[in-house]
């Protein structure tokens, strides 16, 4: 008898270890059991250890998934060719899906904002309703730059498209951001702040928001729905550090995250074959 007894408080108290599941997880959700490659700063990578746990890895489990993690810590968004590379290089087609965080380092680097488009004056040919003839339109084209925010991600989409057009690509808006200092010489300062180039927060988080429109793929607004608001003290709860930490998740936080983004992929194709 004393040996069930043991039997089932061991049962009972390893439960209590298991990582939540959303609490009505989804029978046929259509990125259960896929290759799920994601992208991304610290607070993707799993060699920085703010807690036991990161997003993607409740994800994994949740999804019953395969992760390919290419997050590298303290990159910006001109990173993101990189480890698109080394995900071609080492897994060429052979995946689902790529999922995207990251532009909290843009911001805090201070990298100008800038433009999605340079627009000049060209000759076109046009028919509306009589002969055709050459018009004179303006035009726009994608700025390819690495100098500012909007060009980096115009280069790092335009890379991913053009390797894998037939492959679905989310992008994660960063969340709300707090104080930091992790060093003396890396001393970061609440979103209350505007940064060294004289941008406000969120308008890097608008810019992500848009890239919906400008390269066609879907955005969750991490900032906008998983709730976490590290500039209230009542949600240092979900940060790594109260005091010297309210930027990286800790595990209650990461669970938040993925919970949204869980019900948030649940109305997306992961494949379209």
């Amino acid at each position: 008898m004393n040996a069930i007894i043991k039997l089932f408080t061991l049962i009972y108290l390893t439960t209590l270890c298991l990582p939540a599941i959303p609490q009505t997880k989804m029978k046929d959700h259509p990125w259960q059991g896929k290759k799920i490659a994601y992208l991304g700063d610290s607070i993707t990578d799993p060699r920085v250890k703010k807690g036991t746990e990161k997003w993607w890895t409740y994800l994994e489990r949740w999804l019953e998934s395969q992760s390919y993690v290419y997050a590298i810590s303290g990159k910006q968004w001109n990173s993101i060719p990189q480890q698109a590379d080394k995900l071609k290089a080492e897994h060429g087609d052979d995946f689902d899906a790529i999922i995207i965080f990251i532009g909290t380092n843009d911001f805090n680097a201070g990298v100008p904002v800038g433009e999605w488009y340079e627009e000049k004056d060209e000759q076109v040919l046009v028919a509306v309703h009589k002969d055709k003839e050459m018009a004179t339109r303006k035009k726009r084209e994608p700025i390819m730059t690495k100098e500012t925010f909007r060009g980096r991600i115009n280069i790092a989409m335009n890379k991913l498209k053009t390797m894998w057009p037939t492959k679905q690509i989310v992008v994660l808006t960063p969340i709300h951001r707090a104080f930091a200092q992790f060093s003396e010489k890396n001393i970061q300062p609440t979103e209350a702040y505007q940064n060294a180039c004289g941008e406000w927060f969120n308008k890097y988080v608008e810019s992500v928001r848009q890239i919906a429109d400008v390269w066609a793929v879907p955005v969750i607004d991490l900032a906008a729905t998983s709730g976490l608001f590290p500039l209230l003290p009542e949600y240092h709860q979900y940060f790594s550090n109260p005091e010297t930490d309210q930027l990286h998740p800790n595990d209650k936080g990461y669970q938040r995250m993925a919970a949204t983004i869980y019900y948030q992929l649940s109305a997306l194709p992961c494949v379209f074959e």
